[in-house]
């Protein structure tokens, strides 16, 4: 029969794992990691951190087994230990969501105005398959390389400006990026729509897609 200590101590386990999440810095790096492996300076520069803290929050991650580490060279890659990682992040949000409503305002406080409308998942797939319309990725490289919707065209947000003339003026534009709580498809639409282009956003992003097992293409395929 168990006793109290024991319990405490299995507690202490799932505790381990709480503790390395309760921190904001350390959740942007999660939704970073769940687009796929990225460098530390990658990491840093992209959550605008020190890389000694950036580091030091990657060590607490790998500490409670949420992070792996490969090296290349001279450079270090770190990624999500596996995709139930990626799903504990994304049902995190979810009650947030749900049962938090401080979450919302936050939400639409980043993301702003709804000025933006969204095409389900559905919808995307469908159209996908009959080939009429432009999915656009607008997430950075490193991110389009690691995973990408099938067929989707690549263009970074910072360089959409300069490449508008890429874009067919006579087909629908669904510009997609990390999930539902990244704000470069909401960006991306208002800068296209703005320059005349019929344009809308995914409600989803490829962590959502990827999570309900859709197919991903890589550079690498």
């Amino acid at each position: 029969m168990s006793d109290r200590s024991t319990k405490h101590a299995l507690f202490t386990q799932f505790a381990a794992v709480a503790k390395a999440l309760g921190h904001p810095a350390r959740l942007e790096l999660v939704d970073l990691l769940a687009q796929g492996p990225r460098s530390v300076e990658h990491l840093a520069a992209e959550a605008g951190l020190g890389m000694s803290t950036c580091s030091a929050h990657l060590q607490t991650l790998r500490e409670a087994g949420l992070v792996q580490t490969r090296r290349e060279g001279k450079r270090i890659y770190y990624s999500l230990t596996g995709e139930d990682v990626a799903e504990l992040w994304d049902h995190l949000r979810t009650v947030a969501q749900t049962h938090r409503p401080q979450t919302e305002h936050a939400r639409q406080a980043y993301l702003g105005p709804e000025d933006t409308q969204a095409v389900g998942t559905d919808e995307l797939r469908a159209r996908l398959e009959r080939g009429d319309t432009v999915v656009l990725d607008v997430r950075p490289e490193v991110e389009y390389a690691a995973g990408h919707l099938p067929g989707a065209l690549h263009i970074p947000l910072q360089d959409l400006a300069a490449r508008l003339a890429e874009l067919p003026a006579d087909q629908e534009i669904i510009a997609y990026c990390r999930g539902r709580y990244c704000v470069l498809a909401h960006d991306a639409v208002r800068l296209l729509t703005a320059h005349g282009h019929h344009a809308r956003r995914a409600a989803d992003g490829l962590l959502e897609w990827r999570l309900a097992g859709l197919p991903v293409q890589t550079d690498a395929a």
